[in-house]
């Protein structure tokens, strides 16, 4: 599969056409930010990192009946896809407070919740993606009932999923974000990716953070973490 032409360049990934116009590649980059792209970096090898474990978990999520845009790895950092028309909502399950829902509503990062937290958030980096919620997304035109109701029931399934399959590596899944799309026949499957940059992940016996956390907070490390998250999901 080759690439064409240069389509997408966000702050993570370069998305690139292909002699398939139904298909994408997916360019994972090291280039790092944080707080919407006021604190800027690179964390060596991220990249790599980022399409082999969204790889991975994609296709265990796949065999657990949540369908995504995962086509096939081309290389360490290069990865074919369904071409998609992502949702504008960024979509987050949260199961133990942390980051921006322990500021907003004071509840000590590492306190667990009774239960799982679902929340929205208008994907627009010129507004900082604004929280909104299901009122304000059909409102604003951004999906329909219906499809919101498979973005939420598919954002449950992923988190069950991945709650069981971090726990047996000793890894603690605090939050995460994903998104979704609509495929050329309108169907909403999962996009994007699954990565220590989109998901809060802590050792469970020791709470270290190993994930963009140590970026946004300076705390060193970085990239030890990710290769810690690769080391245990048994990829080289």
């Amino acid at each position: 599969m080759k690439k064409t032409e240069l389509i997408y360049e966000g702050k993570a990934k370069k998305v690139w056409a292909t002699p398939d116009p139904d298909v994408v590649i997916v360019d994972y980059k090291d280039d790092a930010t944080a707080f919407n792209g006021l604190k800027k970096g690179t964390i060596a090898g991220k990249g790599v990192v980022n399409n082999r474990m969204s790889n991975h978990m994609f296709r265990i999520l796949a065999r657990e009946g949540v369908p995504t845009h995962y086509i096939e790895e081309l290389s360490a950092r290069e990865t074919a896809v369904k071409r998609v028309q992502i949702v504008p909502l960024e979509v987050i399950i949260r199961n133990v407070a942390a980051g921006s829902m322990s500021k907003r509503l004071g509840i000590a990062e590492g306190t667990a919740l009774r239960c799982p937290v679902l929340e929205y958030s208008y994907k627009n980096d010129d507004l900082g993606d604004p929280m909104i919620n299901d009122y304000h997304a059909l409102a604003m035109g951004l999906c329909t009932g219906d499809e919101l109701k498979t973005i939420a029931g598919y954002a449950f399934k992923v988190n069950e999923i991945m709650l069981a399959y971090f726990k047996k590596l000793n890894v603690d899944l605090i939050d995460f974000k994903i998104e979704f799309g609509r495929d050329k026949d309108g169907k909403i499957i999962l996009a994007d990716e699954i990565s220590p940059d989109t998901c809060r992940f802590w050792d469970s016996a020791t709470k270290e953070k190993l994930d963009k956390d140590r970026f946004r907070r300076d705390m060193g490390g970085v990239e030890e973490a990710y290769a810690e998250m690769m080391k245990r999901l048994g990829i080289n």
